[in-house]
């Protein structure tokens, strides 16, 4: 039986590559047109709510974390002006309403608030009382009149036999029937602050070398979105800025975008497979970008085979400490809330593959 050797795994899986691409390329077709349809059912009955837009390139508000997993954010309408909020103050409901003896915990990491009174413009609808509790817009509470206008849009569009909602939890998650297989979509409604860079991301860091400072204005000029996927706290999501990083990753000729597509393709076949996988394409991307940082210059991305290896090795490090700093707010840990069994499964596979970095015959 022969094996294939990292040398020989450039040319090899590159193939493989671009058929994944084709791949989920075609998924991604179909399933934005069923989330542009979905979406514009929503708007049409919560004005808070705005449609997908269908793109024929690449769609912003889609991201594919893994072959069968999708994020799709949905924005969310009439909040203009974002600001800081000017001053901290403790939090005493609950969701329903009622008052605490103590405080709710303040956000840690990528979480924050989001108060009505932080945009300067503001419709009507966010200060009701079934999003909003004391002057915050909760997201638990958004996700629930979410998820009810969703479950209303599936019905509404005749896309029983093709969309079905997902589970209790208070995240919206939709499966989507595609020609080639099913897609889990996890639908987010997303607050858009373009133009404006989130305090809690001190990047660049002091003597950074990558990515270059007229690149950095550029990557934070995209500003940052609030997500709504926990009870009382918002997640900060940098997901413009990353794709910006990724799309100029090579312009000195160098192989790191070839790496990572390996890398991937690896990751989603052999390391860690399957459904909601505990390892991402974002906590992938996220070791890029830190060893890109690390290693900024064209010399450490010449030799494919040298400059894989080293990316996997990071990956390993990362997975078996269970700890991967987010790029841009790094106090904040991508692994904090992953089970740490499955992330043991995948360290060992790695730790095999870096021992003898071969892999068998298709």
């Amino acid at each position: 039986m022969k094996y294939l050797t990292v040398g020989d795994l450039e040319d090899c899986l590159l193939n493989k590559v671009d058929l994944r691409r084709q791949q989920i390329s075609q998924a991604v077709e179909e399933v934005q047109k069923v989330v542009h349809h979905l979406t514009t059912n929503i708007s049409n009955q919560d004005i808070r709510f705005q449609a997908v837009p269908y793109s024929d390139t690449y769609n912003e508000n889609i991201k594919v974390l893994a072959p069968s997993q999708f994020l799709v954010t949905v924005p969310i309408k009439g909040l203009a002006g974002y600001r800081e909020a000017r001053e901290q103050h403790w939090r005493y409901y609950t969701l329903q309403g009622t008052r605490l003896p103590c405080p709710l915990r303040d956000p840690e990491g990528l979480q924050q608030w989001l108060e009505v009174e932080q945009f300067m413009k503001s419709l009507w609808q966010w200060h009701e009382t079934d999003v909003n509790i004391d002057g915050d817009i909760v997201p638990a509470k958004v996700l629930l009149v979410f998820r009810k206008l969703v479950e209303n849009a599936i019905r509404t569009c005749h896309l029983s036999g093709k969309v079905s909602l997902l589970g209790n939890c208070s995240a919206v998650w939709v499966a989507v029937e595609t020609s080639a297989y099913q897609v889990e979509l996890e639908l987010v409604p997303t607050v858009e602050i373009p133009t404006t860079w989130s305090k809690k991301a001190r990047w660049p860091r002091c003597l950074q070398r990558w990515p270059s400072q007229e690149r950095v204005e550029c990557i934070k000029s995209f500003g940052f979105n609030l997500l709504a996927c926990s009870n009382y706290h918002w997640q900060l999501s940098f997901l413009r800025a990353e794709q910006v990083l990724l799309e100029q990753l090579d312009e000195d000729g160098g192989c790191r975008r070839k790496c990572f597509q390996v890398m991937r393709h690896l990751k989603e076949d052999i390391w860690c497979p399957g459904n909601r996988p505990v390892i991402t394409s974002h906590h992938l991307q996220t070791v890029l970008f830190w060893t890109c940082e690390k290693y900024p210059h064209f010399k450490d991305w010449q030799v494919f085979s040298k400059a894989f290896l080293r990316l996997v090795r990071k990956l390993h490090k990362c997975v078996s400490q269970h700890f991967l700093k987010h790029y841009f707010v790094r106090n904040s840990n991508l692994f904090q809330c992953t089970n740490p069994t499955e992330l043991d499964t995948v360290a060992q596979k790695l730790a095999t593959f870096l021992k003898n970095p071969q892999i068998g015959p298709p």
